[in-house]
Formats: C-alpha cells, sequence, structure tokens
C-alpha cells in the first residue's frame, strides 16, 4: 500500500467523486480520506468562498460536497390538463407586407410532423427530422419561396377549445438568424405566462422555417414549419405543461 506522505500529496489534487471511491479502498485508505481536509480542496475547487469561513465552523466540507453535490434526479411530471386534441395553433407569415401562409393548425397536426422528406434535403436536417427526439414539425402545402434577404416574420397564436381563450406564442418576430449549415431560419420571442406564475420568465419559443437552398437563384424552398422551446421543454407532457402556463385571455 501507499504511505501516508504519498497519499497526502495525491488526496488533495482528486475531485469528489474520486476521493470518495478512494474511501472504498482498504480501511487506510478511508481512514486518510475522511480527513475534512481534503473535502476542503474539493470544496475550493467549486466553490472557492465557502472555505473563507471561520475555522470553528460545525458543518464539514465533507458533508458541504455531499449535500450540494448530488445531481437532481428527473421530476415525474403530472398528467397534463391539456392535450394536443384541445389546441389549435394559428400560423401566419409574411415576407415584407405579402402574406405567404396563413393556416389554422389542429395540435394533433403537429405531433404527426413532416411523413416524408422533399428530395435535396442538407443531410444535418434530415438526421434532425429522423432523429427519434421530440418535435413539432408541420409540412408547407404548398411550398413558397423567399428571395435571400428579405424581411420575414411570423406570428403564431394557440387556442384552447376547453375554455375558448388564446395565448400569444409568437407575435410579428423576424426569421433574422440563417444556419445555412441546417437549412433552417429561426425566430424566436419570449413567452407571457399567466400572473399565477410569476417566477417564471426568460423561456422563449422558436420557430424555424425548414428549406431547400437554390443556389443559382438565390431563393429559399420553404418546406416545412418547426416549434420548440429547446430545453426547457423537451418532451410532449413538458411542451403542454408549458403551454398551460401561458397568459390565456
Amino acid at each position: 500500500m501507499l504511505s501516508e506522505e504519498v497519499l497526502k500529496v495525491v488526496f488533495p489534487l482528486l475531485d469528489g467523486v474520486d476521493l470518495a471511491v478512494c474511501m472504498v479502498v482498504c480501511k487506510q485508505w478511508r481512514h486518510m480520506a475522511q480527513d475534512d481536509y481534503f473535502w476542503k480542496c474539493v470544496c475550493a475547487k467549486r466553490w472557492p468562498s465557502i472555505c473563507k469561513r471561520p475555522n470553528s465552523h460545525t458543518v464539514t466540507y465533507y458533508r458541504i460536497y455531499r449535500t450540494f453535490y448530488k445531481r437532481q434526479r428527473p421530476q415525474t411530471l403530472l398528467p397534463p390538463r391539456l392535450s394536443f386534441d384541445d389546441l389549435e395553433f394559428f400560423i401566419d407569415i409574411w415576407n415584407e407586407d405579402e402574406l405567404v401562409f396563413s393556416e389554422v393548425v389542429p395540435g394533433p397536426v403537429l405531433q404527426t410532423g413532416i411523413k416524408f422528406l422533399p428530395t435535396g434535403i442538407c443531410n444535418t436536417l434530415k438526421f434532425h427530422l429522423e432523429s427519434p427526439e421530440y418535435k413539432m414539425t408541420l409540412p408547407v402545402d404548398p411550398r413558397f419561396n423567399i428571395p435571400w434577404g428579405d424581411t420575414v416574420s411570423i406570428s403564431v397564436l394557440v387556442e384552447r377549445k376547453d375554455s375558448n381563450k388564446v395565448a400569444c406564442i409568437i407575435n410579428k418576430s423576424l426569421f433574422d438568424y440563417i444556419d445555412r449549415s441546417a437549412s433552417r431560419a429561426l425566430a424566436f420571442e419570449y413567452l407571457n405566462f399567466s400572473p399565477n406564475y410569476p417566477f417564471i420568465s426568460g423561456i422563449r419559443a422558436w420557430i424555424s422555417l425548414l428549406f431547400l437552398e437554390d443556389g443559382d437563384d438565390g431563393i429559399i424552398d420553404v418546406f416545412g414549419i418547426e416549434m420548440d422551446f429547446r430545453n426547457t421543454a423537451s418532451s410532449k407532457d413538458e411542451v403542454l405543461w408549458l403551454l398551460d402556463m401561458l397568459d390565456w385571455k
């Protein structure tokens, strides 16, 4: 076994997980690793200011690490009160001042997605659309074209049939970012939540135009629309809970 002098040099260099593993190697290592000095070294890497506490403090650094390093387990959501069968989405897209797309989209249609991808789609976008991750997509039929450089905006409202109330998801937001490597133009807006949820803010709704690119004519051929809320809501139930908390009027 390694001498205590060697362990005293090595242990301060370890992170908390490795130091905890050392505690189960043998009695000697466990006795050494229980020294709170080593756990102070671990805490100093994560929360440097906590090490400025008076030495007389009764809470050990080992306890601080065990308490706050624990990774939170994902919480299981209760069944949402909303269903996509209860929702209708009103989607309007303008190219400059010309309305180029205007549809009332039943909630289940967003769940069906784009069944048949067009030929010529880029590999990055094809991989995304064919992946098993949850997504809300809508085929555009008939497709429409937009010249590069035009100002394009979108509005999305949603109505719930159970109360006949309407909420705003996107309000005339511009597609001011185009990711040509993924063949998508993006617009976003911060969601407005009900006053019943005063501590929820800063969550954005994203709308993407999915397109094929005609390099010769400088035109994008829009074949689909995607709506998402990034990591805030990445499953069907999470999206429904998020929509339920909107400021319905």
